[in-house]
């Protein structure tokens, strides 16, 4: 396949649930930013408007307004395993299509904007796609398409229903003609150089070892766009990592970011979703009765300072919060959500605020938890654990069940005895470092150091 450029960087079901501007106001402008369009961002499959909070946070750091930043929740972010077949809570091409385009009008109507700017992770980008070609996309001026499986995760024969089989009729009718993109919209796709396990020539990321998937480390490059590839960056990174953000920003702005760091507030406000796993899947719909609590915790020991700083109560839409924190804070906060294992997420400090910090309760306990005094897991939601790539260290050592080589794995585990519940546990991801405390698992609890970079 042709690419019409080819950059190597070095280095390291409601508009309800959209909830992806910030609320507290914009960062002063450090450069000319109205000629910005509104920016909508898209997650991928099984995730949520919240992965998009770094992004986001580097976007107002160079001047662009919240309130012209938005990020969608699709209501059943699962696709279906086949796209025709109606699955309880996973969601087809369609249903995906039809969420974008309300989120579109919403953002338009709220910003008064003829044109937005679409930026997308993975399944994220089959939306875009499906809505700009299909849907009316005369008012989409960029496409961004990151770790898109444009061309598939596999090309095959058999599963033809299934969304991202390069041989089936969703991606075919995408694909089809000499351009694979929509004209009247400029498009970007950014791909990793070889580590995205979604474009590997070998099945065994798709359950298939040594078959061919018929799809290369290319497959996210699509004719007639700009084809960029950013490095050793993993699926996620595609999207997350500060060079895609790089690549992203210049691309709608026209111009580099005056920054890639992240500008603190002073004061930082936090609210956001709570949502469940109905049948053990993720979904975005909103979990009533919820009750989330918020405290200080020391960064050497994970120990909380003082009591709660906020304590709330989600109701029908799922949303708790605001919670007032300052930006130096490392924090502990508790979901106990009806029906699921009652999570402790330790996190580093925000730096500046967000109310699409969205919390899901962690996976219930395991058998092969089974005689844990307690449960810790370290987690990566923007990204996997790369090895020998990245710095892994969970309590002193690197983690026996993270695979080296290709990057697949974004949350590992750490099982204690009863007789070290309550100790610190140190996480360390590169220049990254979280203290969790370890609860008891007997009161059906799990810890989470969770990674915000």
């Amino acid at each position: 396949m042709k690419l019409s450029r080819r950059t190597i960087l070095q280095g390291g079901a409601a508009l309800s649930l959209l909830a992806g501007r910030l609320g507290t106001p914009a960062l002063a402008q450090t450069g000319p930013a109205a000629d910005i369009p509104p920016i909508l961002f898209v997650h991928g499959n099984g995730d949520h408007a919240a992965l998009w909070v770094t992004t986001i946070w580097r976007m107002e750091s160079n001047g662009v307004p919240r309130d012209r930043l938005l990020a969608i929740n699709f209501t059943d972010p699962l696709a279906r395993t086949d796209d025709k077949v109606e699955q309880a809570n996973r969601s087809s091409t369609e249903d995906a299509r039809r969420e974008l385009g309300e989120a579109i009008k919403a953002l338009k109507q709220s910003t008064g904007a003829a044109r937005v700017a679409l930026v997308g992770n993975s399944r994220g980008g089959n939306a875009i796609r499906n809505y700009i070609k299909n849907g009316g996309g005369g008012d989409v001026s960029h496409a961004v398409l990151c770790g898109t499986p444009n061309h598939g995760v596999y090309a095959w024969d058999d599963g033809l229903g299934n969304e991202f089989n390069g041989r089936g009729p969703f991606l075919r009718g995408l694909n089809d003609g000499d351009s694979e993109v929509t004209a009247g919209t400029a498009f970007l796709t950014l791909r990793s150089d070889g580590l995205d396990k979604y474009a590997q020539a070998d099945g065994r990321f798709a359950g298939k070892p040594g078959t061919p998937t018929n799809v290369t480390s290319e497959g996210p490059a699509l004719k007639g766009a700009t084809n960029l590839v950013i490095g050793a960056v993993d699926h996620r990174e595609t999207a997350y990592h500060p060079r895609a953000f790089r690549e992203i920003y210049k691309f709608i702005a026209g111009r580099e970011p005056s920054r890639i760091e992240i500008v603190s507030e002073a004061t930082v406000k936090l609210s956001g979703l709570v949502t469940g796993t109905p049948g053990g899947l993720q979904t975005n719909r909103p979990v009533s009765g919820a009750s989330v609590d918020i405290y200080h915790v020391s960064d050497d020991t994970g120990e909380r300072i003082g009591g709660p700083v906020h304590s709330s109560q989600t109701g029908a839409d799922g949303r708790w919060g605001p919670a007032q924190v300052d930006p130096s804070w490392s924090l502990e906060i508790v979901l106990t959500s009806p029906g699921a294992v009652t999570t402790h997420f330790y996190r580093s400090p925000f730096p500046r605020s967000s109310d699409i910090v969205h919390l899901r309760a962690a996976r219930p306990l395991a058998a092969a938890d089974a005689g844990a005094g307690a449960v810790v897991l370290m987690s990566r939601p923007r990204g996997y654990f790369g090895l020998p790539r990245d710095v892994v260290l969970f309590d002193g050592k690197e983690p026996d069940d993270v695979k080296p080589g290709v990057p697949t794995d974004a949350v590992t585990t750490l099982r204690l005895p009863a007789a070290e519940i309550g100790r610190p546990v140190v996480g360390i991801f590169n220049q990254e470092r979280i203290v969790a405390r370890a609860w008891p698992a007997s009161e059906n609890r799990i810890a989470v150091a969770e990674l915000t970079y």
